[in-house]
């Protein structure tokens, strides 16, 4: 009797675990949590630096009148080649694939040329006199730039732009003629630039740029008046500059976090 008690309660206790069990929720699965990946936003303000270098040219015409009035004119050009390095500082708004920016910058530079000619006075016995040697040397001192820049993102983090806008600059302008003392003045020019270039994120909020600009800076002019019976010297030089630089800007504000 006490065998057959035991395979009852056995029996029912089974039963019970069975329907224990069919009384237990389905077991559900959740699908994994989509990655947050950051997105670099090109919008805002940003402030750097860069270095490069420029071949610069001045397409010059001089004029040298003698004591006697006879005028002795010659035109020539000298390349104004250097080491260019300064600041700019700009803001930039992303509207999708597109980047529209405003950059100001300044810059330092050793870029310099000269040109050398001569004449022959007149009034004299010209048999017996040599020509007299002109020496002009020129010299970018420093230049700048207002521009815009339009560009589209070749990815989210490499942009692709062209430049271009208004150009400023000072040239000084120095010429020995024979054994007279030396003469020198300096111009501030205004003038307009355009350009093209490439800038992508490089860490965080840093970014490095590889960049282009022709830079003209119209004419600059001016006479060197020297004492009485010694020449007169007038000279009017075009100035334009070709300028390959890299810099490195950081931008204010971090990147737009999205999910994908």
């Amino acid at each position: 009797m006490k065998r057959i008690t035991s395979l009852v309660a056995a029996a029912a206790s089974l039963l019970a675990t069975s329907a224990f069990a069919a009384d237990l929720a389905p077991r559900t699965y959740t699908k994994a949590p989509a990655p947050v990946v950051a997105v670099y936003d090109w919008t805002g303000f940003y402030i750097g630096g860069n270095i490069g270098y420029s071949w610069g040219r001045s397409s010059d015409t001089s004029r040298i009148t003698d004591a006697a009035g006879a005028v002795t004119t010659t035109s020539g050009t000298s390349n104004l080649d250097g080491v260019v390095g300064g600041g700019q500082i700009g803001y930039n708004w992303q509207m999708q694939g597109w980047v529209w920016g405003l950059e100001a910058d300044i810059q330092g530079t050793d870029e310099k040329g000269s040109r050398a000619f001569a004449y022959v006075p007149t009034g004299f016995n010209i048999a017996v006199l040599a020509p007299v040697p002109v020496a002009l040397t020129q010299k970018i001192d420093w230049f700048g730039t207002v521009r815009g820049r339009a560009g589209v993102l070749v990815s989210p983090t490499v942009l692709l732009y062209a430049t271009g806008g208004l150009a400023y600059g000072a040239v000084n302008t120095s010429e020995v003629i024979g054994i007279l003392p030396g003469f020198s003045s300096s111009t501030t020019n205004v003038g307009w630039t355009v350009g093209a270039g490439i800038e992508g994120v490089i860490s965080g909020n840093w970014t490095a740029k590889l960049e282009y600009l022709y830079v003209d800076l119209g004419t600059v002019s001016g006479t060197f008046t020297a004492p009485a019976g010694a020449p007169t010297s007038t000279f009017s030089s075009h100035i334009t500059d070709n300028v390959l630089r890299v810099g490195v800007n950081y931008k204010f504000g971090g990147p737009v976090v999205a999910r994908y």
